[in-house]
């Protein structure tokens, strides 16, 4: 039985990466490989159990002090050697590096790394993947937004580099109308209009330009922002300086935010830039209309949708205030054609099938390159 390990920085917060690698993870343990999933931090939480019921193996490295922790790297490399994956899948950079540079010193037959964001980090970064791009066989992009954003950088070499989107389970995030009216009734909704916001609270999402939006929309908009994070206080303390703290309302992480898309009326999406934005695809398949900024990697969800610019609160209300005029029938067709989008192109089982094809074509070339080395060596 080949085995795969998805390595992550942690599982205790859970955002689009996280949810990614646990899919891919349920998805080839489903499909006969043995899974393991190795976090560098955290006891990994709910995700960790919900892992280990799907028959995934879950391990922390206990990781204190990110990559300057020796004790990490010292765990890992032993686990490599005792275990002996056949190929190990890295998710964002902490996660990428580690298994790069652990390949020095412990045996992977083959090694992928995923790019999440169209952001390139910081100086030190960047340099960290040029110096050990040598030791990766494949880098994957989740979009083409973030891979050209690495090619620029000259992160990754152009013929090391392929992009592989995140994928959503359809049957799972549908429109369900007993749902949606039910969670309206307990909301005491009559003719309000429930925007839906999904994301952390950090500054990438942008979430003041979001509330100062709100600001300039009917009293009738109403908005749940879904997601925990750093910046709860600001902004619940800037909702209040601009008199929408009693139309906004902060849920904290959701593990199952699908209830909220089936009840909404619209998805928001206010960032400053994306990788590939998990969910927005989410309320698209949902049958979701959405406004949102331009940001890296959102038109490969919204093709054909107008898009506003970021940081802009008046352009943003002003996109807002349109959707929430248009009929609902309109919108309804909306929904429809970005949920057969979303479907058609980031359906799980057909981006697992690339997955699996990618790691099986990865271990042929290096078994064909093992034996020519022997042929050639016999000669």
């Amino acid at each position: 039985m080949r085995h795969v390990v998805q390595v992550i920085p942690g599982l205790d917060r859970i955002g689009g990466a996280e949810r990614q690698a646990m899919l891919l993870a349920r998805g080839m343990r489903q499909r006969g490989w043995q899974v393991s999933v190795v976090a560098l931090a955290g006891s990994g939480g709910d995700g960790a159990r919900e892992l280990r019921e799907a028959g995934v193996e879950f391990v922390s490295l206990g990781m204190r002090k990110g990559l300057a922790d020796p004790r990490g790297w010292l765990r890992f490399n032993h686990w490599l050697r005792s275990t002996a994956p056949d190929v190990v899948h890295a998710h964002l950079p902490h996660a990428a590096l580690l298994a790069r540079w652990s390949r020095l010193a412990a045996p992977i037959p083959v090694l992928v790394d995923t790019l999440h964001s169209s952001a390139t980090g910081t100086a030190c970064r960047r340099l960290g993947y040029r110096l050990s791009d040598f030791l990766s066989d494949r880098v994957t992009a989740v979009s083409e937004a973030a891979a050209c954003a690495h090619r620029a950088a000259a992160m990754v070499r152009r013929g090391k580099l392929v992009v592989l989107p995140n994928g959503v389970e359809p049957e799972r995030w549908r429109s369900d109308g007993r749902v949606r009216a039910a969670v309206r009734r307990e909301l005491g909704f009559t003719d309000e209009f429930l925007w839906l916001a999904a994301g952390r609270l950090e500054p990438v999402k942008d979430y003041p330009t979001l509330l100062r939006a709100m600001a300039n929309l009917p009293e009738t908009a109403r908005l749940v922002v879904a997601g925990g994070g750093s910046l709860l206080a600001d902004l619940s303390a800037l909702a209040a300086r601009l008199g929408v703290a009693g139309r906004v309302h902060f849920l904290g992480f959701v593990p199952e935010p699908e209830r909220w898309m089936q009840a909404a009326d619209g998805f928001v999406l206010s960032s400053r830039w994306e990788g590939l934005p998990m969910a927005l695809i989410e309320a698209s398949a949902c049958g979701l209309p959405a406004v949102a900024t331009d940001a890296a990697g959102v038109r490969e969800v919204l093709p054909d949708s107008p898009l506003v610019p970021a940081a802009d609160p008046a352009a943003l209300a002003a996109a807002m205030a349109r959707l929430m005029r248009t009929p609902e029938e309109m919108r309804s067709a909306m929904g429809s054609r970005a949920r057969w989008f979303v479907v058609e192109r980031f359906a799980l089982a057909a981006v697992l099938n690339r997955w699996e094809r990618l790691y099986e074509n990865l271990l042929a070339d290096r078994g064909n390159a093992g034996i020519l080395a022997g042929m050639m060596s016999d000669s």
